[in-house]
């Protein structure tokens, strides 16, 4: 009988996952570094673009953790119907492809929107989504729930205990329960927005129209797509990885520890809650932020179901396909590299969150250049960069189920005699099921939704589903292309329930 854990687990598809991703990172950085042209230096649009997209990645992130704050504190204090609905929706802008989001806030805030029809008949003039102020309010949609999210999970983990010992000594709750904790959560909460707005690709596509509003990424995307410059496009993408290695350590060293202690888990009851007309507001006018463009996606899109050219039918085809290989690879790759273990594990699974699509993207169509046409490797090439670019979240939710599952019958397997391929067969699969499903639906509706690397390789035979849309928008067909964002997040949704569905269903583990 064993006496001790005993590694039962296949070791090799780990080795050859974690190679697959150092080449999809490390491998195109490289090639991106080999082909970066540094005699001719950064032009005046070139700093233009590094100040812009710092510049607005601060102010997102700076105003959706500000305005996170109350809305965060308001659903801590307070308990109503529908609470843990929209607590759930929260998640929502996550799954949410960035382009149906932006067909949502062009119904709203565009020209043709409804702030406008009220400014119009307040006899107040127009204004346009368009330009700098309309990158930070999509990033500040997207990031508010996101931002939300993580201060609420700080507020909730305070103990119960606490405020019974604060209001006991008749001590303010805020001073010495709250804004420690804020000190502890905020930092880390507003460097990981910092970096998703660092890496943001669509939304600047779509709304920044104007050498102005033009970002890193998207420098590096016309670089390659309409002048056709490399070594521009190489030294442009060294610097966004650049910009992102910094702010992802820097997020990493100032990520909060929890101080607050262990508590006997007992519903918390505040003694603070008082004017709760500033907590119902804060959460209404959240809600509404959200709600509204969603449902105007809805509204506009399902009358133009009926414009829509037949070849969004098939880039939707594309896109389920590339989402389900996409999904399938990433969990491969994350239950590999979970059964791998080990702190080298650990490093290669949070490389892809220094690497933007982008980046990647461009190194992989330096590499391929040569040899093959981009638009012919166009689909599989996005599939193999999505997997990697969602692999740091699966794995975080698959690694800890196999860790566990280790410890609880490593032993027991080994003594019975069980081979690697029966191990994970009988014993790994079954119990990690629930959060294998959650990662493939998460994978899938990340994939669906891309249009950062299918933009630089695919032609008009290749284009998935978002690139479809994004060229109905440029035509200035918005009724079929809000059809197209209907179709989008239908399917997106549809594809991240029956994954997570399956993963619940029938397991009792």
């Amino acid at each position: 009988m064993a006496q001790r854990a005993v590694s039962i687990s296949p070791r090799w598809p780990g080795v050859l996952s974690g190679a697959l991703v150092l080449a999809l990172t490390l491998g195109t950085l490289a090639a991106v570094a080999l082909r970066a042209d540094l005699t001719t230096g950064l032009g005046a649009a070139d700093w233009a673009a590094i100040r812009f997209t710092v510049v607005q990645a601060l102010l997102s992130a700076l105003i959706s953790v500000v305005l996170a704050i109350p809305v965060a504190r308001a659903l801590a204090r307070r308990r109503f119907w529908g609470r843990q609905a929209l607590i759930t929706l929260l998640g929502a802008p996550f799954l949410l492809p960035v382009i149906v989001a932006v067909v949502g806030l062009i119904a709203v805030f565009g020209r043709n929107g409804i702030l406008n029809y009220i400014l119009i008949w307040a006899g107040i003039e127009p204004v346009s989504i368009y330009g700098f102020h309309g990158v930070i309010l999509a990033h500040v949609f997207f990031n508010l729930p996101l931002a939300v999210r993580f201060i609420l999970q700080g507020w909730l983990a305070i103990p119960s205990e606490r405020f019974r010992l604060a209001a006991s000594l008749n001590v303010p709750i805020g001073r010495v329960l709250e804004v420690p904790m804020l000190r502890a959560v905020v930092p880390s909460t507003f460097l990981v927005i910092f970096l998703i707005c660092l890496t943001s690709f669509a939304v600047a596509l779509t709304l920044g129209r104007g050498p102005k509003s033009t970002t890193v990424e998207l420098a590096i995307y016309q670089a390659l797509r309409f002048d056709f410059d490399l070594g521009r496009a190489a030294m442009l993408a060294c610097i966004q990885f650049g910009l992102c290695a910094v702010a992802a350590v820097i997020a990493w060293r100032v990520t909060g520890v929890d101080a607050m202690g262990a508590g006997f888990d007992r519903t918390v009851t505040r003694w603070d809650m008082r004017r709760p007309f500033w907590d119902y507001l804060a959460i209404a006018l959240a809600a509404l932020f959200l709600l509204i463009p969603l449902t105007m996606v809805m509204l506009r899109g399902l009358p133009g179901l009926l414009e829509m050219p037949s070849s969004v039918w098939l880039a939707a085809m594309r896109s389920v396909l590339v989402a389900i290989g996409s999904a399938t690879l990433c969990c491969t790759m994350s239950i590999a590299l979970g059964l791998l273990g080990g702190r080298a594990v650990a490093v290669v699974g949070v490389l892809p969150l220094a690497a933007s699509g982008l980046v990647v993207g461009t190194g992989a169509f330096l590499i391929v250049y040569p040899f093959v046409s981009p638009s012919d490797v166009a689909l599989v090439i996005t599939m193999l960069v999505n997997a990697t670019l969602a692999l740091p979240f699966v794995l975080r939710a698959i690694g800890p189920a196999i860790v566990a599952v280790h410890e609880d019958f490593g032993r027991l397997g080994a003594s019975v005699g069980l081979t690697r391929w029966a191990w994970l067969r009988i014993v790994v699969l079954p119990r990690i099921r629930r959060p294998l499903g959650f990662g493939a639906g998460l994978s899938a509706a990340l994939s669906m939704g891309d249009l950062g690397v299918i933009a630089l390789f695919a032609g008009k035979a290749e284009e998935t589903l978002p690139l479809a849309m994004h060229r109905l928008m440029g035509a200035y067909r918005m009724d079929a292309a809000a059809g197209a964002a209907v179709i989008l997040l239908g399917i997106s949704l549809l594809i991240f329930w029956i994954c997570d569905h399956w993963g619940r269903s029938d397991v009792d583990l």
